[in-house]
């Protein structure tokens, strides 16, 4: 796959020009879980690469949860995206033929999971679930994986309710992954759940995640924090492209992002919310748990 896109450029001298011909312009949408600027910073240089090759504008969206995002591809106002894999879920259960996953980040052990992870402040007393009675828990987004669908799940199915006052005290949503970190960060709900690897160190924020980049916005100290709570794996939200756009064009958006760790290491690490291996081929099948997850919650 990664040798198509050389082939295509030493082949086609007018390329960019070739593929204006069939889009005006590409509209790259960033899910919600961090501040839309820190969203912009941290893609803007995958969207200048995208813009070179294809020859038009590449514009960035950055709707304020993740609805938007998956409205965005559902109503053709967004060509592609990096989505959660419950967020996916939601798309294809809306609409099977709007999306295609292509991509999926490659953790540095090779795997292509991550994790929810639960956490407080350490000076909270809170350490496991159970310190939790009577406190407040605070969810990301609704359409979140790690931020509200696996958690809300796995956590009720453990024996901790997610009814406000049958267990904890109110469950609340923050509106997204940062959020949720500030929330706990500042005091404002007792525990909450975020996404991470789980590979490196705690005290990095781990290798990837909303908590490695949380660290690396200067936004908390993990050392404040404690981990009270794991999710079993979950695989890698995928980048997926919107079926209706011309193959050429879904051909290369698809081979630029394949090779951006290798072409382009620091841009490819804003992209990954932190350290990876590389961006791998997948398709629906693997998030086929997924979508059963959340018709089951919908029921």
């Amino acid at each position: 796959m990664k040798k198509l896109l050389a082939a295509v450029l030493a082949t086609t001298a007018l390329t960019g020009a070739a593929q204006a011909q069939d889009i005006t312009e590409f509209r790259l949408g960033i899910l919600g879980g961090e501040n839309a600027q820190d969203r912009v910073a941290s893609n803007s240089c995958f969207a200048d690469k995208l813009a070179e090759a294809l020859g038009v504008e590449v514009k960035i969206f950055t709707p304020a949860d993740y609805n938007g995002v998956m409205q965005g591809l559902l109503g053709g106002t967004i060509d592609a995206a990096w989505m959660g894999a419950s967020s996916y879920a939601g798309t294809y259960i809306a609409d099977a033929e709007a999306v295609e996953p292509v991509l999926v980040k490659q953790n540095l052990d090779g795997s292509i999971g991550y994790y929810s992870v639960g956490f407080a402040r350490k000076d909270s007393g809170v350490t496991s679930l159970d310190d939790l009675k009577g406190k407040n828990f605070g969810f990301g987004d609704p359409n979140s994986t790690s931020g509200y669908l696996i958690p809300s799940i796995e956590i009720a199915e453990a024996g901790y309710p997610m009814v406000p006052g049958e267990f904890f005290g109110d469950v609340v949503f923050t509106g997204g992954h940062e959020q949720t970190i500030v929330a706990v960060n500042n005091g404002d709900v007792d525990a909450g759940v975020t996404w991470a690897d789980g590979l490196g160190e705690w005290e990095d924020g781990y290798n990837s995640g909303a908590l490695r980049k949380a660290v690396d916005a200067g936004l908390v100290d993990m050392n404040d924090f404690v981990q009270i709570w794991q999710s079993n794996i979950i695989p890698e939200g995928p980048f997926v492209l919107r079926k209706a756009l011309p193959q050429d064009v879904k051909d290369m958006v698809t081979e630029i992002t394949a090779n951006l760790w290798e072409e382009d290491a620091d841009c490819a690490y804003g992209v990954a919310a932190g350290d990876a291996k590389d961006f791998i081929p997948v398709d629906h099948d693997t998030y086929a748990s997924i979508v059963a997850a959340r018709l089951a919650k919908s029921n």
